[in-house]
């Protein structure tokens, strides 16, 4: 149905986000921005994606469990399997992401952002290193804690045009140069993660 104060099927934004956050919304908007078609909108998309927000807050809370650990200032290079793939999609997904900015394509670099970080570093990458990091002798643990450091900042700079907030908040409780990550490079994609 078409929106209007007289059905009273408006939602109102601050209502909207003091319930699920500014960052939802947004992402909510970026995701249903979609050329040619209306938008779409509706309590329960926002509410989907203040869980997508969630989830990036808690696999930094996971990250940061094992971050506290990093002692060498620069480890061997991550070699293990889970670490060369994690830097290839992650890769992948930058290239993406740039591609369709420079096409106006919110949608669909929303929707990369979101199937990466759910779908690969989420459910496949952490609890592929989850049996590295546990082990506090293992011979790679230093390495996959720095490439868990490097692909989370990477991935909060990526972030950070859509969900501004959540990325600045979690961006500065990791080690970082500058003061915000709103003057930190955009990322490019990296010859050396591809793989």
């Amino acid at each position: 149905h078409k929106m209007s104060k007289t059905k009273g099927n408006v939602l109102d934004p601050l209502i909207v986000i003091d319930e699920f956050g500014t960052d939802a919304l947004r992402f909510t908007m970026l995701v249903g921005s979609t050329p040619g078609n209306d938008t779409n909108v509706g309590v329960k998309k926002v509410e989907a994606n203040r869980n997508f927000a969630n989830k990036i807050w808690n696999a930094a809370r996971f990250a940061h469990m094992h971050l506290a650990s990093i002692q060498e200032s620069r480890p061997p290079t991550d070699r293990s399997f889970p670490g060369l793939w994690i830097r290839s999609r992650l890769n992948n997904t930058i290239q993406i992401v740039t591609m369709e900015l420079k096409a106006y394509r919110f949608d669909r670099a929303t929707s990369a952002l979101y199937q990466f970080f759910w779908h690969e570093y989420c459910d496949w990458y952490l609890e592929l290193i989850k049996p590295v990091l546990q082990d506090t002798v293992h011979p790679q643990g230093s390495a996959t804690r720095r490439t868990l450091q490097d692909t989370l900042e990477v991935f909060l700079r990526l972030l950070h045009p859509f969900m501004p907030f959540i990325s600045e908040e979690i961006w500065q409780t990791l080690p970082h140069s500058g003061e915000t990550i709103v003057t930190q490079p955009y990322p490019l994609t990296q010859t050396d993660w591809h793989d």
